[in-house]
């Protein structure tokens, strides 16, 4: 069987504030961000390719979800990262903007192995949730 991701949820405080992040900030088209503003969808998203999207669910909703998978005790919890694979020219805008925001990007590796084979850089960086990701580019 061959799969690709449709999406992952991640939790955070303040939604808002995380979809400005992830527009602004790492570039990301935000998903029903219009609709969640007006009130009109429960979480926004934020476009990473055109087959994947993250949720940015809020954390105080985590019991309601737990409920509803059946899952007593499984949301709420972050991940370890989440990795984002872009162009050459993407990284480094990436990490411009984030160091123009403040944001620490000198953690990284380099020759990391992932789901294309080894890239020759990476760095990672926290949203203002502390969620951890991971940018890197392939030749």
């Amino acid at each position: 069987m061959q799969a690709t991701i449709d999406h992952i949820v991640i939790w955070v405080s303040d939604q808002l504030r995380s979809l400005d992040f992830y527009e602004r900030v790492v570039g990301f088209a935000g998903v029903r961000a219009e609709e969640f503003r007006d009130g009109k969808a429960p979480f926004p998203s934020v476009r990473v390719s055109d087959h994947a999207i993250i949720d940015l669910m809020n954390r105080a909703k985590a019991e309601g979800i737990d409920e509803l998978v059946h899952a007593p005790g499984s949301s709420g919890h972050r991940v370890n990262h989440i990795c984002v694979a872009v162009s050459h020219a993407d990284f480094t805008l990436l990490r411009a903007r984030l160091d123009a925001e403040g944001v620490d990007t000198s953690a990284g590796i380099t020759d990391s192995f992932g789901a294309r084979g080894h890239a020759p850089e990476t760095f990672y960086f926290a949203d203002p949730d502390g969620n951890i990701l991971e940018a890197r580019h392939y030749d």
